[in-house]
């Protein structure tokens, strides 16, 4: 895989240097709810205070906005890096995505955010299967380097594109088997087992497009409706109710899959096995996430769904590598090349 040149190479000192980071974190009542992206970005930032920068403007998306909108500013986020870094040449310009031009890759809003660099850092890599003005566009204006965390992200995820040690299991979950199929093909050819889990894997039951070994759910537990509170039982998935939803994998699918995993020398693990938010549906979710943890494997859990799991279970130590990206992370593993990352010169 190409690795691009190092910010730790860049000639900082006496510079302007633009860092474009991914601070998209979730917000409650008007203040940051999991630091976790801000903490992340820290270490780029001191890195190029340390060696001497001029000044430092750093730029992010946050949430989805349609422009202008007072719900997604970027001030908690600023008041939460003033916290972890203060530092009176740092500065945090507003949500990029408040300008159109942002998602459209636009060259004025490029020129714009280059104007306030001599150097251009890219750290944000959750954002960088996206050609975006922040994150394609002005790397092209200016010389371009990748952040300390944008490199670890390439070389901890590299690790799964070449030779692996075996047997290599990848585990995902999620809604829609059209929403990952790239990265199921890819993972089906490579791991030696796959395991599904998530509303995707009735899809597979009915239709399996992919080769390799997969592994798909034998029980399930059903519920009457999509509520937090429905009636809900255990049942194999040949008798499921008819009408019934299956929200979670069941007991013995636990089991098997846990004992895949265990044997396993090499696990990739994105999306989870039900509705996890919801405690009567979160136990598919938490065998698989305590079975990687316990592993004696290098393991790499990607996708906000996942992360969020193995952190609200106090198990993030215990994975080899927690991934940033979600759809970052997905197209990597698929094979395709990253717009923020291809328009970095190579190291």
């Amino acid at each position: 895989m190409r690795m691009p040149r190092s910010v730790r190479d860049a000639p900082v000192k006496g510079k302007r240097v633009l860092v474009r980071a991914d601070l998209n974190v979730p917000l409650e009542d008007g203040r940051v709810a999991d630091d976790a992206r801000i903490r992340a970005a820290v270490p780029t930032l001191e890195l190029v205070l340390e060696r001497g920068a001029d000044h430092v403007t750093v730029c992010s998306h946050l949430g989805r906005p349609k422009g202008p909108d007072p719900a997604y500013a970027i001030e908690p986020v600023r008041e939460r890096l003033r916290e972890l870094l203060a530092d009176e040449r740092l500065e945090l310009l507003e949500n990029t995505r408040f300008d159109p031009e942002e998602t459209t890759n636009g060259e004025r809003l490029a020129r714009e955010l280059a104007r306030h660099g001599d150097i251009y850092v890219n750290d944000a890599f959750g954002s960088a299967h996206r050609a975006h003005a922040s994150t394609e566009g002005v790397a092209h204006l200016l010389p371009a380097y990748a952040g300390l965390l944008l490199e670890r992200e390439l070389t901890e995820l590299g690790k799964l594109l070449g030779e692996v040690e075996r047997p290599f299991v990848a585990i995902v979950g999620g809604l829609k088997v059209e929403d990952k199929i790239g990265v199921l093909r890819s993972l089906s050819e490579r791991a030696d087992t796959l395991l599904i889990g998530g509303k995707m894997a009735e899809e597979l039951r009915e239709r399996n497009p992919l080769d390799g070994r997969v592994e798909l759910p034998v029980d399930v537990v059903a519920a009457a409706e999509l509520a937090e509170d429905a009636e809900a039982r255990e049942v194999a998935v040949d008798a499921v109710p008819d009408g019934w939803l299956g929200l979670d994998i069941g007991t013995e699918t636990r089991l098997r899959f846990a004992e895949t995993i265990a044997a396993a020398e090499t696990i990739v693990w994105n999306g989870p096995m039900g509705v996890f938010e919801w405690p009567r549906f979160a136990g598919g979710t938490e065998a698989v996430a305590r079975a990687i943890a316990g592993a004696d494997a290098f393991s790499v859990v990607g996708g906000g769904d996942s992360v969020r799991a193995v952190r609200e279970l106090g198990l993030a130590d215990r994975i080899s590598w927690v991934s940033t990206g979600g759809g970052a992370t997905l197209e990597l593993l698929e094979g395709k090349e990253l717009p923020g990352v291809a328009a970095i010169p190579s190291c």
